[in-house]
């Protein structure tokens, strides 16, 4: 493992680690933005409303 570390640089790569799971995390979050049932800031409650509201 130690070999690994002399091929790469430990400071880049977790520079670049951190950057890739920063950039995963909000592209998680904006698609859970975009859907009727996740998106937190319109209150995310109108698809569940939708649907109770048409049973008889």
């Amino acid at each position: 493992m130690w070999r690994l570390w002399l091929i790469f640089d430990p400071r880049r790569t977790l520079v670049a680690l951190f950057i890739f799971l920063f950039v995963l995390a909000l592209l998680i979050h904006f698609i859970l933005l975009s859907t009727n049932r996740f998106n937190w800031l319109d209150g995310g409650n109108n698809a569940v409303a939708a649907t109770t509201s048409t049973t008889p």
